[in-house]
């Protein structure tokens, strides 16, 4: 029996992947604190963040399966989350523009039921247009790019800004659905049994 999948985050755009991909999570914020977490390596940071917020809600569900994931933009070997505030959105695109940036997710997998955890990092290669400083503005003013690690959505006005991306797709949405059913398999679940309801 696949147990019920716990998404331990307010990312709506990742309860979307989840949704359009067939699995219907239960979505439950982790109120983990991730200013705690100070690491130079971005990949090393997303896992840890991811691990920090699927542990926070993981005691509350026994017996389901609880999604944690983060995501930061690596750019020049310079780590961004969300901006703080418009200025910094404005001078992070002019930094961005034109260039190539690498998103990292960290996913924290944690099985309830027979007590094991999984933890991964996905990366993918941002190719980011080289817009004027008027389409950058435009696109601050509209708050989109305030909520999001990197300071863009591709699934949403951000895409215009985006030339090309090297690897997975929903990775830079917030959750790699490759590498959720990767770890999904390693737990001994098939992922299609979310689309009958187990």
């Amino acid at each position: 029996m696949l147990p019920p999948l716990v998404l331990a985050s307010a990312s709506p755009a990742r309860r979307r992947l989840l949704q359009l991909a067939g699995i219907e999570p239960i979505v439950y914020p982790s109120a983990f604190d991730e200013a705690q977490v100070r690491e130079p390596n971005a990949s090393v940071l997303v896992q840890k963040l991811a691990e920090g917020k699927a542990r926070a809600v993981a005691p509350k569900f026994p017996d389901a399966l609880v999604l944690g994931c983060d995501s930061v933009l690596a750019l020049n070997g310079e780590i961004h989350g969300k901006p703080a505030h418009a200025e910094e959105a404005i001078a992070r695109w002019k930094q961005m523009r034109g260039r190539v940036g690498e998103l990292y997710t960290g996913h924290a997998l944690i099985d309830g039921t027979q007590g094991k955890m999984l933890v991964r990092c996905g990366m993918t290669q941002v190719q980011f247009a080289n817009v004027s400083d008027r389409q950058i503005e435009a696109y601050v003013a509209t708050g989109e790019p305030m909520n999001c690690a990197g300071c863009f959505a591709l699934e949403g006005r951000g895409g215009l800004f985006v030339e090309q991306l090297m690897g997975c797709h929903s990775n830079v949405i917030g959750l790699s659905l490759p590498l959720l059913r990767q770890m999904i398999a390693e737990l001994g679940y098939d992922v299609t049994g979310y689309w009958s309801g187990g």
